[in-house]
């Protein structure tokens, strides 16, 4: 026996809440009606200002500019995050110069790096680094590893600040591979932290090409601080194709979308 339609609207607003996120297909087989079913709860709930539609689902209608814990959101959508991180990694050559920010996303591209000779890997986290020097001592891949210096943030696990930004600013690098907390078509590129964002600004301006890493949860989001433009991207790897409503823009920007398969 099927549920009413408010006590479906209840139990999606509860899940709302505790993962920040819900999606159509996963809604339809817990209730066991049909996805168009679906939708018109979720036009229901934002219509009364619970919930806000996105693609594929709806996430809460006031967005958080708060950030769970670095170690918290290694465990969120580790699956989608390590196969964004393989797909990332076969973007990049043997002789190439990246730049690796601070992320969960990134580590797991920095821990799928190998077979790559002469990659020289700039970076401002921590455990980014830690994870190269150990494929670098296992011979997963030849070079050098540059790690930016600056304030070091526990929380992120990561170095910051105007040292640090004035350091990464004197490179110059063929790849930057950016995680974020969201991109959006009208915001760009956008991530919480202040430092963060900072560093990660100052990788995509010295760098030829910009790369996105970004799981379906992060797409039609909006963060706390922006950090480039759609038009200042090369390519955004995600677990999800591109959201149709985003066709204009990716054929505007002549912006690469990347499915990690």
């Amino acid at each position: 026996m099927s549920i009413s339609s408010e006590e479906r609207k209840r139990v999606i607003v509860d899940q709302l809440k505790l993962d920040g996120r819900v999606k159509v297909p996963e809604l339809s087989l817990r209730f066991a009606v049909s996805e168009e079913t679906v939708r018109r709860d979720l036009l229901l709930l934002e219509r009364e200002g619970l919930a806000k539609r996105v693609y594929g689902g709806a996430v809460p209608s006031k967005q958080t500019n708060y950030e769970p814990p670095y170690l918290q959101r290694q465990k969120e959508k580790a699956q989608e995050k390590e196969r964004i991180g393989r797909a990332a990694a076969a973007l990049i050559s043997s002789g190439d110069t990246i730049a690796i920010d601070v992320g969960t996303t990134t580590l797991e591209l920095a821990k799928a790096i190998s077979g790559c000779e002469r990659l020289t890997v700039l970076t401002n986290s921590l455990a980014v680094a830690y994870h190269l020097m150990e494929s670098l001592n296992g011979g997963r891949f030849t070079g050098k590893i540059i790690v930016i210096g600056g304030e070091l943030n526990p929380e992120q696990q990561s170095m910051s600040g105007t040292m640090a930004e004035r350091m990464i600013s004197q490179f110059r690098v063929d790849k930057a591979f950016i995680s974020v907390g969201g991109v959006s078509p009208n915001r760009g590129v956008s991530d919480y932290d202040l430092g963060e964002t900072g560093m990660s600004r100052r990788m995509a301006e010295a760098a030829g090409q910009t790369i996105v890493l970004a799981d379906d949860s992060k797409l039609n989001k909006e963060a706390f601080v922006e950090i480039v433009p759609l038009r200042n991207v090369h390519t955004i790897v995600s677990n999800v194709a591109a959201p149709r409503e985003w066709a204009q823009t990716l054929r505007a920007h002549r912006l690469q979308w990347t499915v990690a398969n």
